[in-house]
């Protein structure tokens, strides 16, 4: 079960089955499924294209909170208590489902070996801290090594050259006053049967207009991400459900993405949900 209440038991039926065989009456277990690379690093993009079936990597099930266990309600505890309730639980467990140890509190060399290693980033808590469902709280961060967010997907391009399906995709987020605003085009990170896949998906969510409130725009500005009258006829829109997972070097100071990539489809977010992030 995902953020948006979303129940994929049917998609991940051996990290079902595992969960299922832990020994307790029930528990409710806060955690994250991953797909593994050679190195034994978390991949995004290997998760993707487990889910588009083009691969099968290995998946696991990293558990690091727990909200109930046997009737009783975790999430007023501090997490040091929530988690050792956990590690005890998990303790035998050598499989699909992994207790996500913490790494210490020598934050600047952790920080540092994990940027060397490649890592996406790291998660900080605080260690009294309760478990809040839904609300955003400075007593939990998030430390990544680049820019990286979740963007709403509200339109796409014609393809060019010898490219199929698509040539990018036009993304954004919500701002405080709910508007979608446009934050560029995304046209890298993607292969012929993403490309495919992602194009089926389109015509399902097919739009007249366009869902994004701040474009066109005079001109497409210096890293060419601004869409301009003329552009947007060449532009196909959206009803704005799907969200994706982009990463990028920079925020222009026109509000745009520079160098994004496309990492995967977050089927964890709603679109109502995804703003622009502002880096710790």
């Amino acid at each position: 079960m995902f953020r948006n209440k979303t129940d994929f038991t049917a998609k991940f039926p051996e990290i079902v089955a595992a969960l299922s065989a832990l020994r307790a009456d029930d528990a409710i277990i806060d955690g994250e499924i991953i797909s593994v690379d050679d190195a034994g690093r978390s991949s995004f993009q290997l998760l993707q294209a487990f889910d588009t079936g083009t691969e099968r990597p290995p998946l696991f099930y990293y558990a690091f909170d727990l909200l109930q266990l046997n009737g009783a309600d975790f999430t007023a505890r501090p997490l040091t208590e929530r988690r050792a309730a956990l590690a005890k639980l998990l303790q035998k467990e050598k499989g699909l489902v992994r207790f996500s140890d913490a790494i210490g509190h020598n934050g600047p060399a952790i920080f540092a070996k994990a940027r060397e290693l490649g890592l996406e980033g790291l998660i900080g808590k605080r260690p009294d801290s309760h478990y809040e469902p839904g609300r955003r709280s400075g007593a939990w961060i998030k430390l990544k090594f680049h820019s990286e967010q979740e963007f709403v997907i509200g339109g796409y391009t014609d393809p060019a050259g010898a490219r199929q399906a698509f040539g990018a995709l036009i993304v954004g987020y919500y701002d405080e006053g709910g508007k979608l605003m446009a934050a560029g085009k995304v046209g890298t990170g993607f292969d012929a049967d993403l490309l495919r896949s992602l194009r089926a998906r389109f015509e399902k969510l097919a739009a007249a207009t366009c869902p994004f409130a701040n474009i066109p725009v005079r001109e497409r500005g210096k890293w060419g991400q601004g869409i301009t009258p003329a552009e947007m006829k060449k532009c196909h829109w959206l009803k704005p459900k799907l969200v994706c997972q982009v990463k990028f070097a920079e925020w222009t100071r026109d509000g745009r993405l520079r160098q994004p990539v496309f990492l995967g489809l977050r089927a964890d977010k709603r679109a109502a949900d995804v703003v622009r992030e502002t880096p710790v």
